[in-house]
């Protein structure tokens, strides 16, 4: 099967539970650490994109367009804190895309832990916001700061004094946004899902598990900057094409994936034209005998890549087979004529 992929880069919360290992981890390093979280349940809304600035110019990597965008400049968090109630100390915190990136407008979610956990073991959460740049007033005393955008994650250990401090974060996270056509027509959402692996599948070093199942088509999803492989889906069958793309952060990727696949409606009649009939069972195979769909009805869709396939029609005690053709593009009817 021929593969293309266009990208152009432009541009939850997690149970408490899952924030235990990152906060254990953040008191023996005592140091801010990025580490990615794992997938679990249903798909995040995505956030609003216009973290992501406007495209320029091509990139060189084969296969793919890409525009790598301009940061555009932001104004500094926190250049003056406000004054903190008696016997607290104010601290401001925010997060970057990188060192000497713009500060991140949206989509964070801060929890701030002390850091001396309770008799049950868990760490107690002093404090959450999900403002861009938020202030906290704490009492003097350590604690852990954990920040989440998308799957990207850090936390950082501060041992906070009598004199107010600021904060900064780096997470290098990026936007990636999915879509597929055939023939350059785009393809439906609804008709669409797209598992995403990390690692490139053309370096042999992609997981085995899916980092994000079931993204949907459209959507932003947020993912720590590298090299991920996507798999695309067109309906149900075989109409399957995979390739690796690049995240990087602060940047939205734009990934169409090219299917060389058509919708196949079955239908077994009488005669040629005439009406379809029901309580038939369908079984799709190929030249060399592998089954790709069953199904069972009088019109059934199937999604198929381009090929050659036999349609298998059961219906009253009788098996009627025909061969068909797929052309990319060519959604149509396949008439089984029992005869």
């Amino acid at each position: 099967m021929r593969r293309k992929i266009e990208a152009a880069r432009r541009r939850r919360n997690w149970l408490f539970p899952l924030l235990l290992p990152l906060v254990a981890a953040a008191l023996a390093n005592g140091a801010a650490f990025g580490q990615a979280m794992p997938f679990a349940g249903a798909s995040p809304a995505p956030p609003p994109i216009d973290a992501f600035s406007a495209p320029p110019a091509l990139g060189t990597n084969p296969g793919l367009r890409t525009t790598p965008q301009g940061q555009a400049p932001s104004r500094e968090p926190h250049a003056v804190l406000p004054p903190a109630p008696a016997g607290k100390t104010t601290v401001g915190v925010f997060a970057r895309f990188s060192a000497d990136g713009p500060a991140i407008p949206h989509g964070l979610m801060w929890r701030v832990f002390a850091d001396t956990p309770e008799a049950s073991g868990a760490f107690p959460l002093v404090a959450e916001s999900t403002d861009p740049a938020p202030v906290f007033f704490l009492n003097p005393g350590g604690y852990i700061v954990h920040v989440t955008y998308g799957f990207s994650t850090a936390a950082q250990r501060l041992q906070v004094g009598a004199v107010a401090r600021r904060e900064q974060f780096v997470l290098p996270a990026g936007g990636l946004r999915l879509e597929a056509d055939v023939e350059s027509k785009i393809i439906p959402g609804q008709k669409l899902t797209f598992d995403i692996y990390e690692g490139s599948f053309l370096q042999g070093r992609t997981s085995t598990q899916p980092y994000y199942r079931g993204a949907n088509a459209g959507d932003v999803v947020l993912l720590p900057e590298g090299t991920y492989h996507v798999v695309s889906t067109y309906g149900d069958a075989n109409a399957v094409v995979r390739a690796d793309v690049n995240v990087q952060a602060g940047k939205l990727t734009d990934a169409t994936f090219h299917h060389r696949a058509a919708q196949i409606v079955l239908k077994l009649v009488a005669e040629k034209g005439g009406d379809a009939q029901a309580n038939t069972q369908w079984s799709v195979v190929t030249p060399g005998g592998d089954t790709i769909k069953e199904s069972i009805g009088a019109l059934p869709t199937v999604v198929l890549s381009e090929g050659d396939y036999t349609a298998i029609a059961r219906n009253d005690g009788k098996v009627i087979s025909r061969d068909f053709k797929v052309e990319a593009g060519k959604d149509r009817e396949v008439e089984v004529i029992n005869k």
